[in-house]
């Protein structure tokens, strides 16, 4: 079953590249995002073969990031 909040079939795409480390993704999900110490710029709070699930805050990240370093593509 799933849940009003999860978009079964979008895949959350980061560019570490693209980031500067304005941190909006964290303040939106802190439970997917991080921070990098050493240069700010994002990292995702899951395991290296996980796919993060796309919720509404997810969704949200992705709009507010100001460089487009988070990106949704389909499945």
């Amino acid at each position: 079953m799933v849940s009003n909040d999860t978009v079964s079939t979008a895949r959350l795409n980061v560019d570490r590249e693209l980031c500067l480390g304005a941190g909006r993704c964290v303040l939106t999900d802190p439970d997917l995002f991080d921070q990098d110490e050493d240069d700010g710029r994002v990292l995702l709070l899951t395991g290296p073969d996980e796919e993060p699930e796309v919720t509404a805050a997810v969704r949200r990240a992705v709009q507010f990031c100001p460089t487009g370093a988070l990106t949704l593509s389909d499945g």
